[in-house]
């Protein structure tokens, strides 16, 4: 380690004593014992996202869309989407939403990577996920981390938690003593193991080189399930070890018997599962019918080189390209359906 990192180190330590917030303290304390119980990194993989930076200078990058997409393309779909919806939805002006549209007929024909439109600087992001894993497993929730005051365990319409709600992407930025040293130790971290292509792991190599520096986003959670040695994600993180609990619960006790069609005793053995899953409140392990789920606990990194956050690497590979996903929309908002609509 060199000095400028044992002294960010040595800065985050005297902060502490500084402060003597004991909630820090006690987070603390829960980070080290997690190091102690879960001593190994376990790399599920890339993620991506889209953040963005304003004009003015030392605009910091902002996640505009969550970094959670499993390849590049479902990235550039969302903010393709999100662009025709704002012009369609949230403007009456027509320069606006002729910049708009003219970003959505890009997105319709190129695996554009960056864009600009209205002075601010859309980018594709490309994160890598990792877990805490010891001899019992993946990492589950830490007591410090946190969760509603009030538990709702019924699925509401629209209700579901944006993982990256406000946050900034800044390798600056400090989270605590034992995080800090988690983001200086990742800073070298790349792909090893015939598992992963070669191509794979020459650009994970190159990119310590050209990407350093590290920026953590939100922590998450998710559904994990048990296959051998292995443990399998069920579903995309959530914010809170409760919403991913709650989902968690749906899965046994509905979504999954109407999604793969179970009889009604298969149906009942998961349904019961499900409500003593739910009656533990804060349980975070689940075995039915030979199965075993957990809540898990995932790190999320993204690498930042001189000119910001990386975008997707060369071996990122999309399963398919740029499309037209929505109806022609003119400069007035008027949205023309069906295919004899003027083109």
């Amino acid at each position: 380690m060199d000095e400028h990192w044992k002294r960010r180190l040595d800065e985050v330590r005297a902060g502490l004593v500084r402060e003597g917030d004991p909630v820090a303290w006690v987070t603390e304390t829960d980070a080290a014992e997690a190091v102690v119980r879960y001593p190994r990194l376990a790399v599920r993989g890339s993620l991506f996202g889209v953040v963005a930076r304003d004009a003015e200078e030392g605009s910091p990058w902002r996640v505009v869309l969550p970094v959670q997409s499993g390849m590049p393309q479902e990235a550039r779909d969302s903010l393709h989407s999100k662009f025709f919806f704002w012009a369609k939805d949230d403007t009456d002006d027509r320069k606006v939403r002729r910049e708009l549209l003219a970003a959505v007929h890009v997105l319709e024909r190129k695996p554009v990577d960056e864009l600009v439109v209205l002075g601010t600087t859309y980018r594709i992001v490309r994160g890598d996920e990792v877990a805490r894993m010891g001899d019992d497993g993946l990492e589950p929730p830490r007591p410090t981390d946190p969760e509603p005051v009030f538990r709702v365990w019924e699925r509401q319409t629209g209700d579901r938690g944006c993982l990256d709600t406000g946050a900034v992407l800044d390798p600056e930025k400090v989270r605590g003593l034992m995080a800090e040293a988690l983001r200086i130790g990742l800073r070298e971290f790349h792909y090893v193991g015939k598992r992963y292509p070669a191509a794979v792991r020459a650009d994970s190599r190159k990119a310590v080189t050209t990407h350093p520096d590290i920026a953590m986003l939100p922590v998450g959670f998710g559904v994990v399930e048990r296959s051998g040695d292995v443990w399998q994600p069920q579903g995309s993180l959530s914010p809170t070890p409760h919403e991913a609990r709650r989902g968690l619960y749906t899965c046994l006790t509905d979504l999954w018997g109407r999604l793969y069609e179970w009889d009604d005793a298969q149906r009942e053995r998961y349904r019961r599962a499900g409500e003593l899953f739910r009656a533990s409140q804060r349980a975070d392990e689940v075995r039915v019918d030979g199965r075993e789920f957990r809540i898990c606990r995932v790190e999320r990194m993204v690498r930042f080189g001189p000119d910001g956050p990386e975008g997707p690497r060369p071996s990122d590979i999309d399963e398919y390209g740029p499309t037209k996903m929505h109806p022609r929309m003119d400069e007035d908002g008027t949205v023309y359906h069906g295919e004899d609509a003027e083109e």
